[in-house]
């Protein structure tokens, strides 16, 4: 009866390497088969290509549905915040925008939504009484498609002056020197 075994043995480890051959052997034969008909057939290519087209089309269309659907919710994030209103306090102001950085900070190092981030650093500008400083620290600080964000956030919202603060700035700057 110990002798029937190897026998056994042999021929299962026998016909699993043969049906391992036959399997590879038909994915091989396979792969020749489409990459012949690929270089010789006409139409077959043509086929190709037109799938191919339809596969890129369908992936524009839906990237430009995702960037409108995110545009449109950074209008309403944006709206929201402005609805809920900011602290008039210098305290609580100052308290806010520290909760609010902190908060926008934590969300970009645990991966949350990248909207919901930059609406942290939205509102911690929006409080803040010289954007234009605020801005530049973010250039340093900030990832930058939280930055790209916050840059639709402030085009949305007009009541941000960032461009006003800056050449005011400079035109002080130019008078002390004069005199």
């Amino acid at each position: 009866m110990a002798a029937t075994q190897p026998g056994q043995q042999t021929s299962f480890t026998t016909i699993a390497l043969a049906s391992a051959g036959v399997v590879a052997t038909g994915c091989l034969a396979y792969v020749v088969y489409f990459d012949y008909r690929r270089r010789n057939d006409i139409d077959f290519r043509k086929s190709l290509k037109k799938q191919h087209k339809k596969v890129s089309k369908a992936n524009e269309i839906e990237a430009k549905s995702a960037e409108k659907g995110q545009k449109e919710k950074i209008r309403r994030a944006v709206d929201e915040a402005n609805e809920d209103g900011f602290p008039k306090d210098p305290e609580e102001t100052e308290g806010y925008f520290m909760q609010e950085v902190a908060r926008g900070e934590s969300m970009c190092t645990d991966g949350s939504d990248p909207v919901d981030a930059a609406l942290c650093f939205y509102k911690a500008l929006k409080v803040y009484p010289q954007p234009r400083e605020l801005i530049s620290i973010y250039d340093k600080t900030v990832p930058k498609p939280i930055l790209d964000i916050l840059a639709e956030m402030i085009a949305v919202d007009p009541s941000i002056s960032v461009s006003g603060a800056g050449s005011s700035a400079g035109s002080d700057a130019g008078n002390a020197n004069v005199e």
